[in-house]
């Protein structure tokens, strides 16, 4: 899985590009811990590319929302295809998020 990063302001972008599940979970993971002792607390999570989304994936999503809220920052998704969605309706972790139609937005989002 590619996963790239860039900065819009003081906002961190991630944008992973491929299914989430399994080992590219664990990476996407990874880059999220090593993303959040340097981001200035406002992390969008564009997940456009990301066509198919597992268990572990989802499981990686929710706690990089839950540690940084517990920080008292945010994480935000921008993107969400129809499949991402209804595995989050379906597991009851979608209400956890703030979604956005597109990284521009969700990075507005923080100004307001």
């Amino acid at each position: 899985m590619e996963i790239t990063e860039t900065r819009q302001g003081a906002v961190t972008v991630l944008k992973p590009a491929g299914p989430l599940c399994l080992g590219d979970a664990d990476q996407f993971r990874s880059m999220i811990e090593e993303v959040m002792p340097r981001c200035l607390g406002r992390v969008v999570v564009d997940v456009s590319a990301v066509a198919f989304v597992d268990s572990r994936g989802l499981d990686a999503l929710v706690s990089a929302t839950e540690e940084l809220q517990a920080g008292g920052r945010a994480l935000r998704l921008s993107g969400a295809g129809e499949t991402l969605r209804e595995a989050m309706d379906l597991t009851n972790t979608a209400e956890r998020f703030e979604f956005f139609e597109d990284v521009n937005a969700a990075v507005r989002s923080f100004l307001a």
